[in-house]
Formats: structure tokens, C-alpha cells, sequence
């Protein structure tokens, strides 16, 4: 599988990078999986994914929970959560 993954505010700032492409093992399934093999990279990702249930998610752009597959994704973007105003 072939991911280009992008990061937003907090979540960028603390693995220091806005994008990047990645190719997860085929044991990666869902968005959370997929969080938890990049928290696993190094200190900035674990640091970043620390919380993972404060950590959002979209697939293709469009909002995803945690336990969506990502079976023909393109992107995934991970991002803290929002508030309207």
C-alpha cells in the first residue's frame, strides 16, 4: 500500500513535517493502525500520537473513525480536533 499521509497543526509541529509518503505493511488495516505503526517510528510521531483518541482523522478527505479501512486510500490526514465558533 502506497499512502500520502498529512499532518496539521499540533500534529505537524510535532513530527515536523507536513507530508510524506509512506508504505505501511500489509498489517496495516484501518486509521488506527496506521497511527499506531508511525507512533512507533520514532519520538516525534509517538510524541505526536501519544493520545490517539484525541487525534482525528480523514481518508480522501473525507472524516474517518479510527476503525475505517483503508483499502484503496490515497491519503490520509491526521489533525487535532476542531471547534466552530
Amino acid at each position: 500500500m502506497h499512502l500520502t499521509v498529512r499532518y496539521f497543526a499540533w500534529v505537524r509541529e510535532r513530527i515536523g513535517r507536513e507530508t510524506e509518503e509512506v508504505h505501511p505493511p500489509a498489517e496495516v488495516r484501518t486509521v488506527a493502525d496506521l497511527a499506531a505503526w508511525l507512533a512507533g517510528r520514532d519520538e516525534r510521531y509517538a510524541y505526536a500520537f501519544e493520545n490517539p483518541k484525541v487525534v482525528r482523522a480523514a481518508i480522501d478527505r473525507v472524516h474517518a473513525k479510527p476503525d475505517a479501512l483503508l483499502a484503496g486510500a490515497h491519503e490520509v490526514a491526521f489533525f487535532p480536533p476542531m471547534t466552530g465558533g
